[in-house]
């Protein structure tokens, strides 16, 4: 029985020597460890209250529209991109904010709302759509050089027919025909059967003419 004893005192003091040594180090991984987790389920948390006062924010924005009351809408995408900056919904309130600034005839606000999404914006997609109608902005200014620079950047492939398009649009603006020409056919190869624009891309083809 002593022999028992003796040995249970020695895993018991084998123990107290590791903990002495290695405790603190336990002690601080499972804190660590602890906060992690705390972290993650607080990030979670703030993520989803953001997303979903963002989402309120962006029906409140869609009502305005829908009512024609221009300055509440601008009011309500203006707190949107504070307030919101990283989610979807600020996004797509820049995005229409500058397509109602347009319609408003304030082409400086809407440039600065499609510049804004540029900047911010983490969506391919989004980032393909706000270039493109930045770069149609910049074609109604007669800024042709900044609207092709705007084209020429990497985009996914959905947008290449439009992208084509428009750049056609440009080099034609700027009087280089055979340039445009190679764009539209270009537009043509890239945009569905069953899409309108296509017509509208044959129209200027035929409007061209062929190549001498």
């Amino acid at each position: 029985m002593a022999y028992f004893d003796l040995e249970e005192q020695e895993q018991i003091s084998a123990i107290k020597a590791w903990w002495r040594q290695y405790g603190r180090l336990v002690l601080g991984l499972a804190a660590a460890v602890v906060l992690s987790i705390a972290a993650v389920q607080g990030w979670r948390y703030y993520h989803d209250r953001q997303a979903a006062q963002a989402s309120e924010l962006y029906h409140a924005l869609e009502q305005a529209v829908e009512k024609s009351d221009t300055a509440a809408a601008q009011e309500s995408a203006a707190r949107l991109m504070e307030q919101y900056p990283s989610t979807a919904y600020a996004s797509m309130a820049a995005l229409l904010a500058a397509r109602l600034s347009f319609e408003a005839d304030d082409a400086k606000s809407a440039e600065a709302r499609l510049r804004w999404v540029l900047e911010r914006n983490r969506d391919p997609e989004t980032t393909d759509f706000a270039r493109l109608r930045l770069a149609g902005l910049l074609l109604d200014q007669k800024r042709y050089p900044e609207a092709l620079t705007l084209l020429e950047q990497k985009h996914g492939e959905a947008f290449a027919g439009r992208y084509a398009d428009l750049k056609g649009d440009i080099l034609f603006a700027q009087g280089n025909v055979a340039e445009a020409r190679a764009a539209y056919r270009v537009a043509l190869e890239r945009i569905e059967s069953n899409n309108p624009l296509r017509g509208l891309v044959e129209m200027k083809l035929d409007a061209l003419g062929e190549a001498s």
